[in-house]
């Protein structure tokens, strides 16, 4: 047996000796019909990952804001997508080899070369501030300790706000051990193409719901998912998303992760949607 099928065996053992019920745990109470996720903040007027775009989506209403969680040399928390900085900031180096005081002197370069404000890498604990009882956190855990992260959640009060998109292994596990009822959210596998094959993979996983891209969803795959009560909330994201909203829509998806907040919404609004 090769390296990767004892892999994938351990932790179908792990997930179900940590998960053995079957039934997915609550996500935070639903506001509104259809959730409408802000990928990376509402970034189409302020930088990706910074409080200027969570602070949009909260004047939106979007219902929750993505953000990238990832930890300083220093053990900070902060949110940015990439592990380096370039991208963001035009400078080398990466989050994990800088000290907080390192990350909080880089500015953030916005698309909008008219745009002569000054934005900064924020810490988890200011998104919280900032996030608290006026939107949800998607959390996409990419390099951080489950265990720092769910106590600083408890700090803020904020455990019954938040939902966790898993990126490996060794996350579910500390995840399901430092916080059971925390719903954990996973991407359905690219070979998953019918009812069937996805009810075999959430049976051997347990996630209490889904992602990954819309494109890799069916009605029959919806409606066992449905059946299941298992939310299915896949990416959408893109320049173009728009075109492919009411493609998406009939469906049957209950939410969607999108690059246009605003749009979206109004878009639901029209349909009735939301």
């Amino acid at each position: 047996m090769n390296a990767i099928k004892v892999g994938v065996t351990f932790l179908i053992y792990l997930v179900n000796a940590l998960h053995a019920n079957a039934q997915p745990n609550p996500l935070p109470k639903p506001r509104h019909r259809f959730t409408v996720i802000a990928h990376r903040g509402d970034h189409v007027k302020y930088p990706e990952n910074t409080l200027a775009a969570y602070q949009e989506a909260i004047r939106n209403g979007v219902d929750y804001v993505e953000i990238d969680l990832r930890t300083t040399n220093d053990s900070a928390l902060v949110s940015m997508h990439d592990g380096s900085i370039t991208r963001m900031t035009g400078k080398p180096g990466n989050i994990k080899d800088l000290t907080l005081d390192q990350v909080k002197d880089l500015a953030i370069r916005s698309k909008d070369s008219t745009d002569t404000n000054i934005y900064r890498v924020p810490t988890f604990e200011e998104i919280l501030k900032a996030c608290k009882n006026k939107i949800y956190i998607y959390l996409d855990f990419k390099d951080a300790s489950a265990a720092a992260t769910y106590k600083v959640l408890r700090k803020y009060g904020m455990e019954k706000q938040v939902i966790v998109y898993i990126n490996s292994a060794s996350q579910f596990k500390d995840w399901r051990t430092v916080a059971p009822t925390m719903p954990l959210m996973l991407s359905l596998p690219g070979n998953a193409k019918d009812a069937n094959a996805v009810k075999t993979f959430v049976d051997r996983y347990h996630p209490d719901l889904l992602d990954g891209n819309w494109k890799s969803y069916n009605a029959d795959i919806l409606k066992y998912l449905s059946e299941s009560k298992l939310p299915a909330w896949p990416d959408i994201q893109s320049a173009d998303e728009d075109k492919h909203w009411d493609k998406a829509l009939p469906l049957g998806f209950t939410g969607l992760q999108t690059d246009h907040p605003a749009a979206l919404i109004a878009h639901l609004k029209e349909l009735g949607l939301r």
